[in-house]
């Protein structure tokens, strides 16, 4: 199958006849992820993709994890996702990613509630909801680190993101593990309490535009398109941008909620507004630090494919090296597009 993509790749690169000049995205509702949604419906990105003339389109997806899904099995050229499911989804299914976009990481936005207790110690022998596997997962596994627990004191209840607030309403659940805008959804209930969440454990659940490494490679334009209007956007948000309140109030609105509740969870999301901060965090030691414990927790829990023999069996390459096995490197931390937002290139 490989050699049959390879021989594919050789054939359209050197025949531009069957050069490809139109892209697609997912992406889903988070804090981090609301610019792919406000650059489609302002035309940011057809602006960018014009520039390049090549066509993208940005879709949105309501399921988080099927969004991932479909990224991997190929219909999508691109999606949002966190670095623990890049990692344990395309990558260990074989699809070689790049994390292209390092947007932000979650310092508050994911976070584990209880009803009726506000602190985590409650939680020993409760159900606890939230998308099994996933971030949240994660979020839970360094929460009981903390208490001096693990996850035999708990038991998991697998639950969509699209039912978890229904299902949080519900008397008798009493713990759940979310993100946000569910995560404040939850917590306006009665008697709920945040017990832990990932500012404290910051820069762990990292926000990222993973893209197919062959797509970006065979065709740059893509990947300088989707940089340059990224960045465009950021610029249009950031604190003291002339633009910021229009901006956000539209992110708000398709998030469902208003500018006042969408600057609250963009407070608990540490932004790279600034292409050289994404790049300073991306190269940093800690980041490759991150990904080991992440790679380590998902061996743990049988993520990283059949017959893993260990949590080196994938290799992440980011700028301060490489962890786990280089002959079989499936995720990628790669600066290139956005050092060239930084040096004005795009």
């Amino acid at each position: 199958m490989k050699k049959f993509a390879a021989l594919l790749l050789a054939l359209v690169v050197s025949n531009p006849a069957l050069a490809r000049d139109e892209f697609k995205v997912a992406w889903s509702i988070y804090a981090g992820w609301m610019p792919w949604g406000f650059m489609a419906d302002e035309g940011i990105i057809d602006k960018w993709a014009d520039k390049y003339d090549i066509k993208i389109e940005i879709v949105q997806i309501n399921d988080y994890i099927e969004s991932i899904n479909q990224y991997t099995f190929g219909d999508f050229d691109a999606c949002v996702m966190t670095n623990m499911d890049a990692l344990t989804i395309p990558a260990a299914s074989g699809v070689d990613s790049t994390a292209l976009i390092v947007g932000s990481f979650s310092n508050g936005n994911d976070g584990i509630v209880l009803k009726g207790a506000d602190s985590l110690d409650a939680i020993k022998g409760q159900n606890i909801n939230m998308v099994e596997l996933s971030v949240s997962h994660y979020l839970l596994a360094r929460g009981l680190e903390t208490v001096g627990m693990t996850e035999r004191d708990v038991r998991v209840v697998n639950t969509s993101d699209a039912d978890l607030v229904a299902v949080a309403s519900n008397p008798s659940v009493t713990a759940v593990a979310t993100w946000n805008p569910l995560l404040n959804e939850i917590l306006s209930l009665p008697d709920t309490y945040s017990v832990f969440d990932s500012s404290m454990i910051p820069g762990e659940i990292i926000d990222l535009l993973v893209a197919n490494t062959e797509t970006i490679e065979a065709y740059p334009a893509f990947a300088k398109a989707l940089t340059g209007a990224w960045y465009e956007t950021m610029s249009m948000m950031v604190d003291g941008a002339a633009t910021a309140e229009t901006a956000r109030t539209a992110m708000a609105t398709a998030a469902g909620t208003d500018l006042e509740g969408y600057n609250a969870q963009l407070a608990v999301t540490e932004m790279f507004y600034n292409p050289a901060d994404a790049i300073a965090f991306m190269s940093g030691p800690s980041s490759l630090e991150t990904m080991q414990r992440v790679a380590e927790f998902s061996f743990e829990h049988a993520l990283l494919g059949d017959g893993a023999p260990s949590a080196e069996f994938i290799g992440i390459e980011a700028p301060a090296g490489v962890y786990g096995d280089p002959n079989n490197i499936k995720l990628r931390f790669n600066p290139t597009f956005t050092q060239m937002a930084v040096d004005g290139e795009l």
